[in-house]
């Protein structure tokens, strides 16, 4: 059986985002208890803006590290099962899915992540270390506080994530169906 380059590729991307994976946690973790202030335990048992940085955190590992995983699968499949190794078109819309897709995931769940802990702090009562801010403060002083917005720029990499998966999908079907 031979062997997949982009199935390769993909697990090592996988294994960078584990490693990314894991450091962030150890920053929530480590954070927590040292230098953290309010804790993320706090912003997240709060509820509200702090969802974003729950849903940013655990999207993070499913399409981050699990979803790139499980993209090498397919990869393995067409070169090594089907003997079909990418060249041509489809070795550059392979490229294209595998930066993309790398670059939208860290992108959005960063964002989501950064945002949704600041803005949830903010709601939080200053006895804890937050500033007491309602949704309308968190959204105007927070999520709108860089340029365009929290929001624009998550649907950005959203955006570029999902162009990446879509053309990773065509070279699939190119070599899939190709003799």
């Amino acid at each position: 059986m031979q062997s997949s380059k982009w199935a390769s590729r993909f697990i090592g991307a996988a294994i960078v985002q584990g490693a990314i994976a894991t450091l962030i946690t150890l920053y929530i973790v480590i954070g927590q208890v040292f230098f953290l202030k309010p804790e993320p335990s706090r912003v997240i048992a709060f509820g509200s803006a702090g969802m974003w940085f729950t849903m940013g955190y655990v999207t993070y590992l499913i399409v981050g590290v699990m979803g790139v995983a499980v993209t090498a699968l397919f990869y393995h499949y067409i070169e090594s099962v089907l003997g079909k190794p990418y060249t041509g078109l489809a070795d550059k819309l392979a490229w294209a899915h595998l930066v993309l897709m790398n670059i939208g995931v860290i992108g959005a769940t960063g964002l989501m992540m950064l945002g949704g802990y600041l803005g949830g702090a903010s709601m939080l009562p200053p006895e804890v270390g937050g500033k007491g801010w309602n949704p309308g403060q968190v959204h105007t002083n927070v999520f709108y506080s860089i340029p365009m917005g929290y929001p624009f720029w998550i649907t950005v990499f959203i955006i570029l994530l999902a162009l990446g998966v879509l053309l990773g999908g065509l070279g699939y079907v190119i070599r899939w169906r190709s003799k």
